[in-house]
C-alpha cells in the first residue's frame, strides 16, 4: 500500500537540514531548490511544497509545487504549478504517480497548472479528464553556433563514435562564424549590465502588468534551481549547470532614459530572455541581444516574447544561422478556469511559472 507524506516550509526546511532526503536511492529535491521553494514569496506556511510517495520505507515517487496567484478584480486566486513529477517504473502497477497527482489535487482544490512537461506524465495528465489545454504561447528559437557533438548523439545515439569528427567540424565551422562575427559593434547608446533588479528598474517595470514584481524576481535570480557544479544523478531534473546565470539589462536612450529592461538567463550557451519590458521601439534591445549573443558565444537563443520575434524578423542586424518555431503548451485544471473571467488571459512571460528557473 502506497503511503503519502507531505512537505510544508517548515517540514521541507527541516527535511532539508537534517540530510534525510540524502538518505534514498533517489533525491526527491536537490537542497537549493528546496531552498528556493521556501523562499517563494508567493507560497503561504501551510502550502505542500512536496509530497513523497511510499512503499512501506522505499521512496517509490514524488511530486514539487510551485505555488502562485492571480489577481483577478482584486480577488486572490491561488493555485500551483507542478514543478515535477517522478514515479519509479519498477512499481508501475501500484500508481504512484497516479496516487500523488490525485494529492496534488486535494491540496490544492484542483487548481493546478502544468507546463513543460513530458509525454508521459502529458498522458498522466490526460487520462485524469480533468485539465485542458489554454493560452498557448508561439516562440522562436534562433541559432548562432554549431554545435553538432552534442546536439547529433543526443537525437542518434548510434553516431556517438563519431562525436570527435563532430567536434572538428564545429571548431572549422564557429571559427567562420567568429570571424564574420567581428563585423558586430558594442552598441554606442548607454546601457548597464546588473546582477539583480536596482530601484531604478523596480520603478520602471511597475509602469506594466505583470504577474511578478521586482521584489520576486530578484528572490529567484538570488535562490535559483540551478548551480553552477557537477549534476548527482540520483536527482532527474535541473539542478546543476556548467554554466548558468542571470542578467539584468537595463538599456538608455540618448537623453540618458530608461527605456527597457530585461532579464537575460545564460545556461551551457544557450540564452532565455524571461522577462521583458520596454515602453519604446525594440531597435536597441535587438542590438545589445546581437552583440551580447557574439560577445557570450552564445549558441541559442529561444524566445516567446511575440513583439520581439517580431522585431526581429524585420529586423537587417540581427544575425543567425537557423531558425525554427517553437511552442509551449499550458495546461490548466478546469476546476481553476471556471474562477476566472471568460475573456481571462495570463499573459505569461517567459519567466511566469516555474520556467525562469530552470
Amino acid at each position: 500500500m502506497i503511503t503519502l507524506k507531505t512537505f510544508n516550509k517548515k517540514e521541507l526546511g527541516d527535511f532539508i537540514s537534517s540530510g534525510a532526503f540524502q538518505q534514498h536511492d533517489v533525491l526527491p529535491v536537490t537542497r537549493h531548490r528546496a531552498l528556493s521553494h521556501i523562499q517563494n514569496p508567493k507560497a503561504s506556511e501551510e502550502d505542500a511544497l512536496l509530497i513523497l510517495a511510499f512503499d512501506e520505507e522505499k521512496l517509490i515517487g514524488y511530486v514539487g509545487c510551485f505555488p502562485d496567484c492571480f489577481i483577478v478584480d482584486g480577488k486572490e486566486i491561488r493555485y500551483a504549478w507542478l514543478s515535477t513529477i517522478y514515479a519509479n517504473p519498477e512499481y508501475r502497477k501500484k500508481r504512484p504517480a497516479k496516487a500523488l497527482l490525485k494529492k496534488v489535487l486535494e491540496e490544492y482544490e484542483d487548481r493546478i497548472v502544468i507546463t513543460e512537461f513530458t509525454k508521459e506524465a502529458e498522458a498522466l495528465y490526460n487520462i485524469t479528464g480533468g485539465f485542458e489545454y489554454v493560452f498557448p504561447k508561439k516562440g522562436m528559437r534562433y541559432y548562432f553556433r554549431t554545435d553538432a557533438a552534442k546536439i547529433i548523439p543526443e537525437k542518434k545515439p548510434e553516431t556517438q563514435s563519431l562525436q570527435p569528427l563532430f567536434k572538428i567540424l564545429d571548431v572549422a565551422a564557429n571559427s567562420l562564424i567568429s570571424i564574420k562575427n567581428l563585423a558586430i559593434q558594442k552598441p554606442d547608446f548607454r546601457y548597464e549590465v546588473l546582477e539583480r533588479i536596482d530601484k531604478e528598474s523596480s520603478d520602471f517595470i511597475n509602469e506594466f502588468s505583470g504577474r511578478r514584481g521586482a521584489d520576486e524576481i530578484n528572490t529567484f535570480i538570488e535562490n535559483p534551481w540551478v548551480l553552477e557544479g557537477k549534476k548527482d544523478e540520483r536527482y532527474f531534473f535541473s539542478s546543476f549547470a556548467t554554466s548558468f546565470t542571470y542578467f539584468w539589462i537595463k538599456i538608455f536612450d540618448h537623453h540618458n532614459k530608461l527605456t527597457s529592461c530585461l532579464l537575460l538567463q545564460l545556461r551551457d550557451g544557450y540564452l532565455k530572455i524571461p522577462y521583458l519590458f520596454s515602453n519604446t521601439q525594440l531597435d536597441e534591445v535587438i542590438r545589445f541581444l546581437n552583440y551580447f549573443i557574439v560577445s557570450k558565444k552564445v549558441k541559442g537563443f529561444t524566445s516567446y516574447q511575440v513583439k520581439l520575434n517580431e522585431a526581429i524578423q524585420q529586423s537587417k542586424v540581427f544575425s543567425y544561422i537557423h531558425k525554427q518555431d517553437s511552442k509551449r503548451e499550458y495546461l490548466f485544471h478546469k476546476s481553476l478556469l471556471e474562477l476566472l473571467p471568460d475573456d481571462f488571459n495570463p499573459n505569461y512571460q517567459d519567466g511566469d511559472g516555474d520556467c525562469m528557473m530552470t
